[in-house]
């Protein structure tokens, strides 16, 4: 399984240097997968100075249903930025794998836990924040979805599928407690 939790340490980037052996599994792909030591976003702010535009901000219960009303907004948030037909498909599919990953494996569907979501857009950037409240996991550890045993498993694509479809993927250990894993789409400039 590859759950969506919080990592005990920081983490390498996930290239020819880090994370022991895993690199070659995102290096085919058009996103950048990293990890590393930071606070989950807590809260809305516009950032003048860096012109960081809040879309959503938004704390959800841990049950599938959340999996679509987040989903759904999330993608009214892409579409009043300007985000096209194929790209929303990519970003619902990336947002479909991680809340479910924050709702069954992070938060195990406990219903004093939530889900926050945050969105913003900032310097052409849509970014996607989705903070769960569960135990951890290390991302070194998930198993290869190519490799040949683990073809016909029921789950462990999770992340593998979020790189694939984003154009940078960062998961980080939430503030105190949880992961936040960041989802970035970059924006087609304005015409």
């Amino acid at each position: 399984m590859v759950p969506c939790s919080y990592v005990s340490e920081p983490l390498r980037t996930l290239d020819n240097g880090g994370a022991g052996g895993l690199w070659w599994l995102f290096a085919f792909l058009p996103a950048s997968v990293q990890n590393g030591a930071g606070q989950a976003r807590t809260g809305a702010r516009n950032n003048v100075d860096n012109r960081e535009e809040i879309l959503l901000d938004h704390n959800y219960p841990s049950t599938l249903d959340s999996v679509d009303e987040a989903e759904s907004e999330i993608l009214k948030a892409a579409q009043a930025v300007g985000v096209d037909e194929d790209d929303e498909h990519r970003i619902a599919m990336a947002v479909r794998e991680c809340m479910v990953n924050a709702v069954v494996h992070g938060n195990r569907y406990n219903r004093n836990k939530i889900v926050h979501v945050g969105v913003s857009k900032q310097d052409g950037r849509f970014t996607i924040r989705i903070t769960d409240q569960g135990e951890g996991f290390e991302v070194q550890e998930v198993p290869d979805p190519l490799q040949e045993n683990n073809l016909l498993r029921q789950s462990g694509r999770g992340l593998f599928l979020m790189g694939a479809f984003m154009d940078d993927v960062k998961v980080r250990k939430a503030d105190p407690v949880g992961t936040e894993v960041m989802l970035v789409k970059n924006l087609a400039p304005q015409q």
